[in-house]
Parts: C-alpha cells; sequence; structure tokens
C-alpha cells in the first residue's frame, strides 16, 4: 500500500489528522515530515523495527549512522544528555527553537542500537510547529534524518508532491506541510563543553555566542 499524504497546515494543523500520525509512529510507522531547515524522515525513536526501515530507506547501518532527535524543547532533551555545561545550557536557550542540531553527550536512556561508540547523540528543536506538537502528542522523541535528493544541483527535496512519488513505497506517511528548505541545519559539536561547528547550514550559531 501506498504512503498516506497528509497535508497539514503549520498555523492551524487538523487534530484529527494529527492524532492519526501519532498512532502511526505508535504502530512502528516511518514518516517524512516538513521541518524549519529540510524535509526529514523519521520515526519513534524506542522502536527498533522502525529505526532499522529509517536505516535502510537511508542506506546506512543504523549503529554508524548519526541520527538525531526531534525533541520539543530543552526540558525533554535533558533526559537524553548527560548534565549540560552552563554555556552549552545558555548556548541552547538562546538559540532554540531554531534550526540548529546539537551535539551532546548521550544518556542512558538513549536506545542501546542508537548508542553508537561515540556515545553521542544529536539534538534538535526546530522552528516548526508540526514535528514539535507531534513529538509532543508522542510523548518522545523522533528520530530524524534528512531526505536528500540525487540532484547535483539540488541537494535536499524541497517539494512534497516529488517526495511523495519518490517515497510513497517506502513510507507510512508523507506530511505535506508547504514547500521545504534545501539548507540543512548547522550542526555544532558542544560535547566537551567547547563550541565547534561541524556543518554550517542555515542556522549562524555565532549571533547566540
Amino acid at each position: 500500500m501506498p504512503a498516506e499524504y497528509i497535508k497539514l497546515y503549520p498555523e492551524n494543523p487538523d487534530p484529527r489528522r494529527v492524532r492519526k500520525i501519532v498512532e502511526t509512529l505508535e504502530a512502528g510507522g516511518v514518516i517524512i515530515y516538513p521541518t524549519d531547515t529540510v524535509y526529514g524522515l523519521g520515526c519513534a525513536i524506542f522502536n527498533q523495527k522502525a529505526i532499522q526501515r529509517v536505516a535502510q530507506i537511508k542506506g546506512v547501518k543504523p549503529e554508524k549512522h548519526d541520527f538525531s532527535f526531534i525533541c520539543y524543547d530543552l526540558s525533554d532533551i535533558s533526559e537524553y544528555t548527560r548534565a549540560l555545561g552552563n554555556k552549552v545550557f545558555k548556548l541552547m536557550k538562546k538559540s532554540l527553537p531554531g534550526p540548529f542540531t546539537f551535539i551532546l553527550e548521550a544518556s542512558n536512556k538513549v536506545p542501546k542500537l542508537l548508542n553508537n561508540k561515540k556515545k553521542t547523540v544529536g539534538i534538535r528543536v526546530p522552528d516548526h510547529a508540526i514535528p514539535r506538537l507531534l513529538v509532543k502528542e508522542l510523548g518522545q522523541p523522533i528520530l530524524t534524518t534528512s531526505i536528500r535528493d540525487e540532484d547535483d544541483v539540488i541537494e535536499y527535496s524541497t517539494d512534497p508532491e516529488l517526495i511523495y512519488e519518490k517515497y510513497k513505497d517506502l513510507v507510512d506517511i508523507i506530511i505535506d506541510g508547504g514547500y521545504g528548505n534545501n539548507v540543512a541545519s548547522t550542526v555544532v559539536d558542544c560535547t566537551n563543553d567547547e563550541i565547534t561547528i561541524i556543518r554550517q547550514g542555515l542556522g549562524e550559531i555565532d549571533e547566540y555566542l
């Protein structure tokens, strides 16, 4: 069965549609959804079969790929990371929600399948109502990895209808939240209380330092 195509408006998402998506995630489904940067592919973080499916679609091994978690806010983050230093906490408080992925030391709550030898986890709180609402309703973070395009010029797929054509036989739901961005998040490594930019993306972390 092809994926269900669900249109959601970030300003006023239909609660019944949101509930349907959350129920799909709870049942181990895989979804594609908008963020404040590029469209993401993901699932609930505690469903191992769903994580394996996401990894297979992405063409990676789950224990070797740097997946990130979408969290609702900073209070969510504290469950999945070790205690944050004051400097890092202040930086995250100022810059989130926003187009950043923070690499932090993982706590024991991070699923074993994902807790690779590096013992780190990427954390996102996107400035976008849809993924944050899904996380809030689900009661746990969503595993996230970006949807890439094979096009040499456009690195990321931005049109939800084209994304649907490409992924409709691989996932359970594709959320149309309008055109996405084609610039990924800025990745900031904070594992040793130093701030290091690993990938410059949409977010300018210097504005918050």
